[in-house]
């Protein structure tokens, strides 16, 4: 169970669990949520906190922590059968148009317009078992060609829900930050391409271990893309930077009270790399 923060591609904290944890443990996500939030410093606790997840983090024990905590949720909820049924008496006019990450409207979008939605069901859905201010959010949008539909997908449209205590009128705005959570999925592949893919140890103590080695490298490498790359290496992935940079010979070389690393250029160390893999 990993933490990022926002803005970041550097990991906060993790948690090993047993294979055989269940995924809406409450516990040990609150232990993760803990431990992540140990890693930030005390200004940045100040202001407002948003902790963001997926459905498996829609558990009294971790909206219960952030409540006590003064620290906002927004949390994936599963299409339960009322939830369908509010789903279903929404009036068309209640949905109003969903915002891509970049502020403009998804139907208007340059590069991929589609049809997507947003409306509040928390007048119609009871929400008493969850702490006051909580409200549900529903998102409807056109399934792209080979996406699953469940039985609520009615008419070609897909259906999301989230959960939170934000305020605030504008819902497209809400489900816009909501969604932003999806970045950690790319954070979570780069942790496997550091070596969080396989756990190589049988103790395990030592594979908790060998996981904040990869999560203090996941940092590493984020915080030296920040601070010394320009252009597409900035934004490279691991797997792309260990081939491009981190393998390339180099050469310390002093002069002038100084010492610089020298590395080959760009196009010499493909070529060298290309011929290492043909041997």
């Amino acid at each position: 169970m990993l933490c990022y923060l926002e803005g970041s591609e550097g990991a906060l904290d993790g948690v090993l669990r047993p294979g055989n944890a269940g995924s809406n443990t409450g516990a040990d996500q609150v232990a993760a949520i803990e431990a992540a939030l140990e890693q930030l410093p005390a200004s940045s606790l100040e202001g407002e906190v948003l902790v963001r997840g997926d459905s498996a983090a829609c558990v009294h024990e971790v909206i219960d922590f952030c409540r006590e905590g003064d620290i906002r949720f927004s949390v994936g909820h599963d299409i339960t059968t009322p939830v369908r049924e509010a789903i279903a008496a929404v009036p068309e006019e209640a949905w109003v148009g969903a915002v891509a990450q970049d502020g403009v409207p998804v139907a208007e979008h340059p590069t991929r317009p589609r049809q997507a939605y947003v409306s509040e069901l928390t007048e119609l859905v009871d929400l008493s078992a969850w702490p006051q201010g909580s409200r549900l959010i529903c998102r409807r949008e056109r399934a792209h060609p080979g996406a699953q539909l469940s039985l609520i997908d009615t008419d070609g449209w897909r259906h999301t829900c989230f959960l939170t205590d934000q305020a605030g009128e504008d819902i497209a705005c809400l489900d816009r930050l909501h969604r932003a959570h999806a970045h950690v999925e790319q954070r979570i592949c780069d942790s496997k391409a550091l070596g969080l893919a396989k756990l190589p140890f049988r103790s395990f103590q030592m594979n908790a271990a060998w996981m904040q080695l990869v999560l203090a490298a996941q940092d590493v490498l984020a915080y030296a893309k920040a601070l010394t790359l320009t252009g597409d290496l900035a934004k490279a992935r691991p797997q792309t930077l260990r081939y491009r940079l981190l393998h390339q010979a180099g050469r310390l070389a002093r002069s002038g009270r100084r010492t610089r690393l020298r590395l080959a250029r760009l196009a010499n160390s493909v070529n060298w790399y290309g011929r290492y893999r043909s041997r």
